[in-house]
């Protein structure tokens, strides 16, 4: 723990307290070479949270700069609070995913709930409305109490922000796996929309011009956040619990408001949001990007807590705050703002041209630092990469189909497995329908929400496989990208553009820093190939326990642009007579799939392959036939392959069932895991017209039957109602939390 009081610079140096905030001994010897001096305790503070991975990226910048960040449509790429992409009629949508994964690990509740307000202001404050919000989760096996109480309290901290603030959790993905037992990952999304004319962005631009403190009073939660979100989780980590910060989100919908307004206001300069490391991220970097300086008086920061130090002031990750700059004479219209929403807005300092982060108390200088050194020219390491041993030995794995006795059996074991499993109990505590512009709900490939006034709408999705990174962390990362697309594709709309949120371990571990930089390559190709550029995102690094790392999971955020609303898709089945189109090959592909970890309790050898040009075409194929309205329906294959694409399909309460057939062996045609695929039905007077538009395989129609009914080339393979199928997918997660507590 840190020392209590605060020591002086020698006591600093010689004691080696700086280690204890996260610095290393060359990174202490930097400090003092940019100061020419022993830095104080505070600013030895400022500068182990700002070189912390979690505010510098400085493990992960070599890797970051693979990816591609512009294109026709960006209008903000990386940088900023979040990323922004045009989609016509001086509209754009604006989007970034970011990781509350070690405050979740320690307080689940408060670190979730957290994680979502963090995200959403980091949406607002680049002048836009959120309109949506989604997650990425991972957990162990349900199996564990300690992972269905990480669980239950993830999800309900989750809907508890969520729902009070006003904003719809319409999507996500949740995956299960023993590596995240005691590492859960807890990525949230937000969208939102503005129009061009709003844009702002977070520097601090003109001398003289007064800087602002907005928002909820500054408390002692979140202090060291960003140092704690930068090291390995351990049996000590539950000591850092004060570092996981507490929300508010009826604060938060008042600041929310309030900024919107402010942003109407040509007062305002800047607005930023006093995230990860707090005070001190959002002006250094404010001033850093705008290449200016900050001064700011520390007494005349609103506080919630008394006695407050320098040090407490500056790395307080308290929650609902925004920094702001405003023009010389014009903060009282800012003051009279806030004040109808009942929030402080008070003037803390100045804008300066020294380029320094200036910092007074009590009438003393109590902080003098660059900015630049803090946030711009923080320093930049390339770690040593190294294969590892598993990656080769894997690779020349033959491709073997499993041995399965019973097929239908299977089928049902597969749909009852938490990953693929109905996550109903989840969503159904997310309020997904409120300001009533969700058109397409969770449970689909993809979410949508419409834009008032326009005939245009808004797919959204999360995706990743970890597994497949794990076998394969290049092919892995590609596959990640492509689904995602895929599944925007399968709701009608044109991909867009993504914001990624890597989580992976130690990168100090050359096998570790490998992974990232393979997958880094991966992504890197299937977004330029799909034309899907990376407007933003999140790194989260050290996602160990006790050593251990999780599989690394590049969680993909995708946006996409629905251009009419009648060309929104959905899975389900629509039509007794429907034809039923399997869209792509498939291959003896089972390394990381969803029936080799049920018939083998692990995963092993080779990932599938993916080819991003033929994924390319297809995607553009696929669209081409919904936009042209022959499809009826569309779902990609993904975990579990054809066998639970098509349960999926049938359980949309409407008594349909399916009569298909399938062709060579039969685990692989229902279980393969093969990649570009897509599951069509079309009704039969459009058949032509598909085939014409789509390169597509017929394998079955769709009856009134309630019954799926798969036979193969030796005739008849398995039979199972509807009604057994879905009691497996629906009741698996709330029988595995009902039964174990």
């Amino acid at each position: 723990m840190l020392l209590t009081r605060e020591p002086n610079p020698n006591e600093i140096k010689a004691e080696k307290v700086y280690q204890q905030m996260g610095l290393s001994d060359e990174e202490f010897a930097l400090v003092e070479k940019i100061l020419g001096r022993t830095p104080n305790y505070t600013e030895t503070g400022l500068f182990s949270v700002m070189w912390s991975e979690h505010c510098s990226y400085k493990n992960s910048k070599p890797v970051l700069k693979k990816f591609p960040i512009t294109g026709e449509r960006v209008l903000q790429g990386p940088g900023e609070g979040a990323g922004i992409v045009d989609i016509g009629d001086n509209q754009a949508v604006v989007f970034k995913i970011e990781s509350h994964n070690h405050p979740s690990a320690i307080e689940p509740y408060q670190g979730a709930a957290t994680g979502v307000g963090g995200i959403i202001r980091d949406v607002f404050s680049m002048g836009a409305r959120p309109i949506a919000m989604l997650n990425s989760l991972r957990f162990g096996e349900l199996d564990s109490a300690r992972v269905r109480y990480l669980f239950k309290e993830v999800v309900a901290g989750i809907a508890g922000y969520g729902n009070c603030i006003g904003i719809p959790t319409v999507g996500g993905e949740i995956q299960f796996d023993p590596c995240y037992e005691g590492n859960p990952l807890v990525n949230a999304m937000c969208v939102g929309l503005i129009d061009h004319k709003d844009i702002k962005k977070g520097q601090a631009h003109g001398e003289g011009n007064t800087v602002m403190y907005v928002g909820a009073k500054t408390g002692r939660d979140g202090i060291h956040g960003a140092t704690f979100a930068s090291e390995e989780l351990t049996e000590q980590s539950s000591e850092d619990r004060p570092a996981v910060q507490v929300g508010d989100p009826f604060m938060e919908k008042l600041l929310l408001e309030a900024c919107l307004e402010l942003i109407q206001s040509d007062a305002l300069v800047g607005i930023q949001d006093m995230g990860a490391a707090g005070l001190v991220s959002s002006s250094a970097e404010m001033a850093s990007k705008a290449g200016m300086g900050i001064e700011m008086n520390l007494d005349l920061v609103p506080q919630r807590e008394t006695g407050m130090t320098p040090y407490e002031m500056m790395l307080s990750e308290s929650q609902e705050r925004m920094l702001i700059v405003v023009k010389k004479g014009r903060e009282q219209e800012i003051v009279d703002l806030f004040k109808k929403y009942d929030l402080d807005a008070v003037s803390i300092g100045k804008v300066t041209s020294d380029k320094q982060l200036r910092l007074l108390h009590n009438g003393e200088i109590v902080a003098d630092v660059p900015a630049d050194a803090l946030a711009e020219d923080a320093p930049v390491y390339h770690k040593p990469s190294k294969e590892p041993g598993y990656f080769a030995e894997f690779q020349v794995m033959e491709n073997e189909i499993p041995q399965v006795e019973d097929l239908k059996e299977t089928l049902l074991n597969l749909l009852s497995q938490p990953t693929i499993a109905s996550k109903e109990w989840v969503y159904e505590q997310y309020d997904h329908m409120v300001r009533t512009n969700t058109v397409v709900s969770p449970g689909s490939d993809a979410a949508v929400v419409r834009i008032r006034g326009t005939r245009k709408a808004l797919a959204m999705t999360t995706d990743c496989n970890s597994r497949y990174v794990y076998l394969d962390p290049e092919m892995g990362g590609k596959i990640a990208v492509a689904e995602a697309a895929r599944n925007i594709v399968c709701s009608g709309a044109e991909p867009l553009a993504i914001t990624d949120n890597l989580n992976f371990g130690n990168p100090e571990k050359p096998e570790v820093f490998w992974q990232i930089e393979k997958a880094a390559d991966g992504m890197s190709e299937a977004c330029r190939v799909l034309e899907t550029p990376v407007i933003g995102g999140n790194v989260s690094l050290y996602n160990e326990t006790s050593g251990t790392a999780i599989y690394p999971t590049p969680v993909v955020g995708m946006v996409g642009l629905v251009t009419d609303l009648d060309h929104i898709t959905t899975q389900n089945f629509k039509n007794s007579g429907d034809l039923i189109y399997l869209v792509g090959e498939t291959k003896d592909e089972f390394g990381g799939s969803e029936l080799q970890k049920l018939l083998n309790g692990k995963v092993f050898g080779r990932a599938p392959e993916l080819n991003v040009k033929i994924e390319k075409e297809r995607q553009n194929k696929v669209l081409a036939a919904i936009r042209a309205g022959v499809v009826e329906s569309a779902h990609d294959l993904s975990e579990g392959g054809l066998g639970v694409a098509l349960a999926e399909c049938l359980f949309a309460d409407n008594q349909l069932g399916a009569e298909v057939s399938i062709t060579g062996n039969a685990v692989s045609a229902l279980f393969s895991e093969t990649q570009s695929r897509f599951l069509l039905t079309v009704k039969k007077e459009n058949q032509t017209e598909l085939e014409r538009l789509v390169d597509a395989k017929l394998i079955g129609e769709v009856t009134d039957t309630a019954t799926l009914q798969v036979s193969g080339d030796n005739g008849f393979v398995f039979e199972a109602s509807v009604n057994e199928l879905k009691a497996a997918w629906k009741g698996a997660i709330p029988c595995l939390l009902k039964s174990r507590d």
